[in-house]
């Protein structure tokens, strides 16, 4: 059983959320349940899978729920991509996103392979 609060992964992945919710909030009202809303869930599971998955008795659980985690991210990365391609979020903005994201995914693939 692993602190996940200790873990860079989910104090990384917290943070990221934070990014999100900002820049979701900049988006027309008319995605608010639609798009805003899917990627406010793919970003608050990333966290969460990470935080429930330290909790299981053994290295197989958690690597289970860091493949959700990592499944949230790439969703989250596809629905980046669709912002940017409706120009809700701009080039800088998305390789903001994009890079932070990216490292996430390094991470998460990285600690699963220590676990395994």
């Amino acid at each position: 059983m692993h602190n996940f609060k200790k873990l860079d992964i989910w104090n990384k992945s917290v943070a990221f959320v934070s990014d999100i919710y900002k820049i979701v909030n900049t988006f027309p009202q008319a995605e608010r349940f639609g798009l805003v809303s899917q990627m406010q869930r793919a970003a608050v599971s990333i966290p969460t899978n990470i935080a429930e998955g330290s909790a299981k008795s053994s290295a197989k659980d958690f690597v289970r729920f860091l493949e959700m985690s990592l499944g949230s991210s790439f969703e989250l990365e596809t629905e980046l991509i669709v912002s940017l391609n409706l120009s809700y979020i701009d080039n800088d903005k998305y390789n903001y996103l994009e890079e932070k994201l990216s490292e996430l995914q390094k991470m998460i693939i990285g600690f699963k392979e220590k676990l395994n």
